[in-house]
């Protein structure tokens, strides 16, 4: 176990380093990178051309429109634009008479990335919904249309275009008792002009992500575009590519464009049809955008006008128990899955997170205490459950430790490497004998992996740290800054982490006292290559410095509280464990298995059955040789 132990570490060092050293850039990758930038700078140009040609297209086309007379809505090509609030205690939107679609969400009770009361998801210039419909002589996008507003109060609006007597286009929207807003479209009276194959419309939404939080690279990472499997899970786009025009194959029940703690979320009643095409594209650092997100969705549509296109669009936080409740407020009677919004990390982790972890968490935030107080419980909690466990490999590494002189007597005429086969035979005949499982002290280790990991997609996730301070740090959610200069620098950013220094001399620390430990165990030619080897065990804090830098403070405190107490686990269990008394305990041990063999257990026996197959194997590899020589 502590050789496979060794071998990990430098494995996941030399992972590392040799990663960091793959990614490096050579001369010839930046030359390709700088070719890469203007050409995406030209490519940028010539779209921006292009963009304004087809605006300059479309005026001319909407002006050829109000210059006909018999255009379907001509009444509704020309107006007055104005702004629609719709606000309840939680959520403010404002829609616009132009196009008939929400312009600005407003999310309540949050502090945005200034310190200041409320958080903005989006304003005009970055949100774009637009739908679409095929008709018999022209095609009808509401982007282009001026709409009505009526039966307005605080929390429902109609709007309506006019496309000529009896003729028009209604959009319908209710907005719920905090981040639901039901939506509904309508055309009246309009069924000759639409093509009898007409029974879908399109939607068109784009949206540029806004940064919220201070730690671009961090919250960049939680960044996604996700949808909903019709009668599945969920899925995203990858987070760090640019992806253009992806085709999802099934049909979707919701499509979302999320950052790291908000989410603007479009649900469809009737399912979005299979074929949809997404897009994520990563904005540039300092833009104040963190990715521009594009969905091009299909779902019903009714040209007769009985049936209404409904939808139901979410615009709110991240928080899983919210999102869980939001989805009983839903009328679609769909099993949506909205808390998969918060990603609890892959199937072994998110039951962790979700069965043990959020429950924990809730039970302590609801006690009123600070966030940083409330990780501190947790890390206590979890040492108290994993104690035992922890108990009995340092017990089991104890062992192995008073039992190292014997070992050394016993084995030390296997100092050939040939001999090595006999050598860890006779060692675990001698545990054996003694009552000592070498192996004791792997399950722990397999117990804690994954509650580290588990945290891991947890801490970054719980939206109930956002802004929280504790201490020197200033918010739980994001880096925390001893130092920060306005350049980025390779491998390090454009700060130090107060957290982060502190967690990697924590695990240098847990490092020294495991290293210390797993030496005294070990006996002839393994001491001295855990010597050579101890060096880098050392650099992994180092190697963790240049991950997690950029990692919010709680992530990096919660580590640093836990491996410190790990650390004073093991110095507790060091200076309240008596040597002699244990070296008498095992003596013991031996003298029962001596008398009574069966004792020993299936282990002794499967040892002994090695070695006579061992003999074996050289009895008849002796014997070929001697007929071998016997023929020469």
């Amino acid at each position: 176990m502590d050789k496979n132990t060794i071998i990990g570490f430098i494995l996941i060092a030399a992972v590392l380093i040799g990663f960091s050293i793959y990614n490096k850039p050579s001369e010839e990758e930046i030359k390709a990178q700088e070719e890469w930038v203007a050409k995406q700078e030209a490519e940028h140009k010539k779209a921006q051309e292009e963009k304004q040609k087809a605006k300059i297209a479309q005026e001319e086309k909407q002006k050829a429109m109000m210059e006909d007379t018999t255009a379907l809505f001509y009444n509704s090509l020309t107006g007055t634009k104005s702004d629609v609030v719709l606000k309840n205690k939680s959520l403010e939107l404002t829609l616009s008479t132009k196009g008939g679609i929400i312009t600005k969400a407003v999310v309540k009770g949050y502090k945005n990335i200034e310190g200041k009361d409320d958080v903005t998801l989006f304003e005009e210039k970055d949100q774009l919904l637009a739908f679409k419909v095929d008709g018999k002589n022209q095609n009808i996008n509401t982007a282009d249309l001026y709409f009505r507003p009526s039966q307005q109060t605080d929390s429902t609006v109609t709007m309506t275009a006019q496309a000529g007597e009896g003729k028009e286009l209604r959009m319908e929207y209710k907005l719920g008792e905090n981040y639901m807003l039901h939506f509904s479209l309508t055309a009246t009276g309009m069924e000759n002009d639409f093509s009898s194959k007409t029974n879908t419309i399109n939607l068109d939404w784009q949206q540029r992500v806004r940064q919220q939080e201070k730690g671009y690279s961090f919250e960049n990472r939680f960044s996604t575009l996700t949808y909903k499997e019709k009668n599945s899970g969920t899925d995203y786009l990858n987070e760090t590519k640019e992806i253009q025009n992806e085709r999802i194959e099934e049909t979707l029940d919701w499509v979302a464009f999320k950052n790291q703690f908000f989410s603007s979320l479009i649900i469809a009643k009737d399912d979005f049809a299979s074929d949809a095409s997404l897009s994520s594209i990563p904005q540039e650092k300092g833009s104040g955008y963190l990715k521009e997100y594009k969905a091009s969705l299909t779902t019903k549509f009714d040209p007769k006008g009985k049936e209404p296109t409904e939808l139901e669009m979410y615009f709110g936080p991240n928080d899983f128990r919210l999102l869980k409740s939001i989805e009983k407020q839903s009328t679609f009677d769909k099993e949506l899955k909205m808390e998969r919004l918060v990603y609890l990390g892959w199937p072994l982790f998110r039951i962790i997170n979700r069965w043990f972890t959020l429950y924990v968490f809730d039970g302590l935030t609801s006690l009123g205490l600070n966030m940083g107080i409330v990780l501190i419980l947790i890390t206590l909690l979890l040492k108290a459950i994993t104690y035992p466990l922890v108990k009995k490999s340092y017990m089991s590494s104890a062992k192995m430790r008073v039992l190292k002189p014997k070992l050394d007597a016993a084995t030390k005429q296997y100092d050939k490497p040939e001999d090595q086969m006999q050598k860890q035979q006779a060692m675990m005949q001698l545990y054996s004998e003694y009552g000592v499982s070498p192996l004791s002290g792997c399950m722990p280790m397999l117990i804690q992996m994954p509650i580290w990991i588990a945290m891991f997609n947890f801490v970054p996730n719980a939206i109930q740290l956002r802004g929280e301070s504790f201490l020197w740090i200033k918010d739980l959610s994001t880096y925390d800054p001893i130092i920060e200069w306005g350049k980025n620098i390779w491998l390090i950013g454009d700060h130090l982490s107060l957290t982060c220094i502190l967690f990697c001399a924590a695990n240098l620390l847990y490092s020294w006292f495991t290293m210390r430990q797993q030496r005294d165990q070990m006996i002839g030619s393994q001491a001295e290559q855990m010597k050579m080897m101890q060096w880098m065990m050392y650099l992994m804090p180092l190697m963790f410095f240049f991950i997690f830098n950029d990692y919010s403070a709680g992530l990096n405190f919660y580590y640093f509280v836990s491996l410190f107490f790990s650390a004073a686990i093991m110095w507790a269990l060091r200076k309240t464990t008596n040597d002699e008394k244990l070296l008498a305990i095992l003596e013991r041990n031996y003298k029962e298995n001596k008398n009574n063999p069966k004792k020993m257990g299936g282990l002794a026996a499967r040892l002994e059955a090695m070695q006579k197959q061992q003999q074996e194997m050289q009895r008849r590899r002796e014997e070929l040789e001697r007929k071998k020589r016997g023929i020469k």
